[in-house]
């Protein structure tokens, strides 16, 4: 069972997600019906530890194996999305894989289906990209593996 909560139009949801930099380049992920980005990841299963959450999603979601290398953000997120307030609580964990490589040019989807749309994008262009939550750009121009504990007060229209 999924760890989120609803009551009324308020959501709690605990969430990890893949900080994975690959060539100067990162992988993000989208809605295929939304138009802002986001880390790739998924809800922690009750009884489940954040890392195993993570490598699971990550194989149920693109059929890969990562290795978690360290927790970089701690992110208490409140923010609207379509109907509902949500209030989550994010594990950010800077991610690797012993595959040759998985970077690749251009939009594709996972082995999930046409739901989740996923792109790297270089380093570089990133201040270009509407990314959620806002704070992990600058997480990713820092580039510093020191944890970061971050809270995000989206609030508008809630």
């Amino acid at each position: 069972m999924d760890i989120v909560f609803k009551n009324d139009n308020e959501v709690f949801n605990y969430r990890v997600a893949a900080v994975w930099v690959e060539n100067e380049h990162i992988l993000l992920h989208r809605q295929a019906n939304d138009h802002y980005w986001a880390l790739p990841g998924g809800r922690v299963v009750l009884g489940e530890a954040s890392k195993e959450s993570l490598m699971r999603e990550m194989r149920e979601e693109l059929g890969v194996d990562v290795q978690i290398e360290q927790l970089l953000m701690l992110n208490e997120n409140f923010f609207p999305y379509k109907e509902w307030k949500y209030h989550e609580i994010g594990l950010y964990y800077k991610v690797t894989t012993e595959e040759k490589t998985f970077f690749q040019q251009g939009e594709f989807y996972g082995i999930e289906g046409d739901r989740l749309l996923y792109k790297w994008f270089s380093l570089k262009e990133l201040t270009d990209v509407e990314l959620y939550p806002k704070e992990v750009k600058a997480l990713l121009v820092d580039r510093s593996d020191a944890p970061h504990h971050i809270v995000s007060m989206n609030k508008e229209d809630m």
